[in-house]
């Protein structure tokens, strides 16, 4: 049904999937980023291509935003297209602005908490990418089924992400005596946490397009 229904000007699944790889590659650069911190070259290394990530991802989601208006039918509802794209696009965001407030707030370590909500961040990311990968063939029900599951495995890693953030907030306030240090620690762990609940806000749009076309 949805191959007959695609666009000949373009295929907005196969856009999906080049942004949700986009995601992927901004969120493994930054935990490289993390990673490697301690290593200036590096660091600035893993910056750009964070950077160079979340461009790329800005022309992708600027293109489905155009082609929804140049299509005269679309494979699924186009206000679905519209959501699941820029919500996409503010995890992209998110990934470019952690990286960003490390630098502008002169981070000088990396802590246990940045790391542990990097890494499930990072998970949270390449979960989006294969619950967007399956959207093109939803119509058969075991693919269906699949998606769902995936989107549910978001969902956990996100409450996962919100025990760690609940646990680093905690320890920051009792056990660091610099205020400074406790403020912009907070941004950053609060940003992190943010990149996971937005990757849910992603499941969540998807859960809606296969519960409605499949």
């Amino acid at each position: 049904m949805f191959g007959k229904l695609l666009p000949r000007e373009g295929n907005f699944f196969e856009m999906f999937n080049q942004h949700a790889d986009r995601i992927v590659e901004a969120a493994r650069a930054f935990e490289q980023l993390v990673a490697n911190y301690n290593d200036l070259h590096l660091r600035e290394q893993y910056n750009r291509d964070v950077d160079n990530a979340e461009r790329a991802a800005d022309r992708v989601t600027h293109d489905v935003n155009r082609l929804i208006h140049k299509t005269f039918i679309t494979p699924i509802d186009r206000e679905q297209i519209h959501t699941l794209i820029n919500t996409m696009d503010d995890v992209a965001d998110l990934i470019q602005d952690s990286a960003e407030t490390m630098a502008l707030y002169d981070i000088r370590h990396m802590t246990e908490e940045i790391s542990r909500l990097t890494t499930l961040s990072v998970k949270c990311c390449e979960r989006v990418k294969d619950a967007v990968k399956f959207l093109g063939q939803i119509t058969d029900p075991a693919t269906a089924e699949a998606t769902l599951k995936t989107c549910e495995e978001i969902d956990r890693i996100e409450s996962d992400a919100d025990r760690v953030m609940r646990s680093a907030m905690s320890k920051l306030f009792r056990e660091e005596p610099d205020v400074r240090e406790v403020i912009k620690l907070k941004a950053i762990y609060e940003l992190l946490e943010t990149i996971t609940d937005k990757c849910e806000d992603v499941a969540n749009v998807i859960e809606g397009i296969v519960l409605e076309n499949s």
